[in-house]
């Protein structure tokens, strides 16, 4: 049996987003869904009998809610839920290494200003065994997707793009095979994309100076990702892909590229800094301006 999708649920708007959002990738994955709601420990200066109890029963009125909320989006899915003590990150990251995948809500202020994310969620994309999709509040089922022909929402018009933002001279395999598997679960195209910047003279050598103005040098770009891709052409030959190359700072390119997107899919290197796990610069840019859905997939 494939292990679930885990939404974590505090009875907030986007934590329900997060909700009916991972209830329809559990049910394009064939497998449960989980919601989990982490209860904080009680404050010292309240009787802890007592205080307990009114935690249960805030916990188990955000899992309700959450459950009619998917419940009305995908009637019949096989679900469960749960509670368990806090701090919430640990909760969280325990959950997730017995996840297919890992679903958090985030606010989302506007188009412009994209993702408010609290230290949780970022605590949680920093240190996470199991990609991470963050779901900002305001999101539906027609997003998804193309608009019909009237411009209206819809959820029966084929899925806009699944994006890849993708280093082509550190491509890692578990990125790419679920980027070309979210597109395959959606049937939607995939668009990868890899943004370069030329380099400054002042960080060149002798011999090097001819390259800040290489005419070839997107062209390269452009070989060098269709030589990573080629393998996983071949992999998922039903799923179309767009290769894109831009020269352009890549948080910049991916929130523009994300605007029409379906999904958004990024990297994430674990590692272990001396201040502990942070999120790289790329990552931080879009999972607080990106307008669609996020996944953060950790790699070593």
């Amino acid at each position: 049996m494939l292990p679930p999708v885990v939404a974590g649920v505090d009875g907030s708007p986007e934590s329900l987003a997060a909700a009916e959002w991972a209830a329809r990738e559990a049910e394009r994955r064939g497998c449960g869904l989980r919601l989990l709601h982490a209860r904080e420990g009680a404050p010292r200066r309240y009787p802890e009998a007592s205080t307990e109890a009114a935690l249960r029963h805030l916990a188990r009125r955000a899992l309700r809610r959450a459950e009619d909320r998917v419940d009305g989006a995908c009637p019949g899915l096989r679900h469960d839920d749960e509670q368990v003590p806090g701090p919430a990150t640990a909760a969280l990251l325990s959950a997730a290494d017995r996840a297919e995948l890992l679903v958090l809500g985030s606010r989302g202020l506007s188009g412009f200003t994209g993702f408010l994310v609290g230290s949780i969620a970022l605590g949680v994309i920093a240190r996470a065994s199991t990609p991470v999709v963050l779901v900002r509040a305001d999101e539906e089922a027609g997003d998804a997707h193309l608009p019909a022909p009237d411009g209206s929402a819809s959820t029966t018009t084929p899925y806009r793009d699944v994006v890849l933002g993708l280093d082509v001279t550190e491509a890692c395999d578990e990125v790419i095979e679920f980027a070309f598997e979210a597109a395959r679960l959606r049937g939607a195209r995939l668009r990868v994309l890899h943004a370069w910047q030329q380099p400054s003279a002042f960080g060149l050598g002798p011999g090097d100076v001819a390259l800040v103005d290489d005419p070839y040098r997107a062209e390269e770009w452009q070989g060098f990702l269709s030589a990573v891709l080629r393998v996983w052409r071949d992999k998922y030959p039903e799923v179309p892909v767009l290769e894109t190359v831009v020269r352009e700072k890549p948080a910049t390119a991916l929130v523009r590229a994300a605007s029409e997107a379906s999904l958004l899919v990024v990297g994430h290197r674990l590692t272990e800094r001396p201040v502990g796990p942070r999120t790289g610069p790329v990552t931080h840019a879009v999972v607080h301006h990106v307008g669609c859905p996020v996944a953060v997939v950790p790699h070593k």
